[in-house]
């Protein structure tokens, strides 16, 4: 596996994309998640990806804050449509009533930060994928622009 030790990014291998192990808090948890840099595995990355990882990481704690409230906020949206879409002794393990962020942890677990090539270096976007309980097909996730969050949703809105 082809490696780089990167001056803001450290130490990446490719496997479709440039990954590493990474530690987050969410939720009052720390959690092992994947970093990955997207770009051909000739390592050049652009300076958009560049500006929204030192950005991101900078102000990381508020923006993880922030994401921990839209997931709750998403989930408060949408909890009673799957509710009654799932047979009842599968709703309350899938999508049950909570309130809290402290509950909402049972039920996701984050996985990937991506930043994605962008094509438009006047825009940093940052992606979070998380699994959740409720959507396995799909996942959940959160985007971010310019450390703002624009969208939660299904992953693809950062895939």
């Amino acid at each position: 596996m082809k490696t780089i030790q990167h001056k803001m990014f450290g130490e990446l291998a490719y496997y479709h994309g440039w990954k590493r192990a990474m530690n987050i808090t969410l939720f009052g948890h720390e959690k092992t998640v994947t970093l990955n840099i997207e770009a051909e595995d000739d390592a050049e990355f652009e300076d958009a990806q560049v500006n929204a990882y030192h950005k991101f990481f900078n102000d990381k704690e508020r923006l993880l804050n922030l994401a921990e409230d839209a997931i709750l906020n998403y989930y408060l949206e949408v909890y009673e449509d799957y509710r009654q879409r799932l047979d009842e002794k599968f709703a309350d393990k899938m999508a049950p009533i909570i309130s809290t962020k402290d509950e909402i942890a049972n039920i996701v677990e984050p996985k990937q930060l991506i930043f994605p090539m962008v094509f438009d270096e006047n825009v940093r976007q940052v992606g979070f994928l998380l699994e959740c309980t409720w959507e396995p097909e799909h996942g959940l996730a959160v985007k971010f622009e310019d450390e703002e969050i624009v969208e939660v949703g299904f992953q693809d809105i950062v895939l």
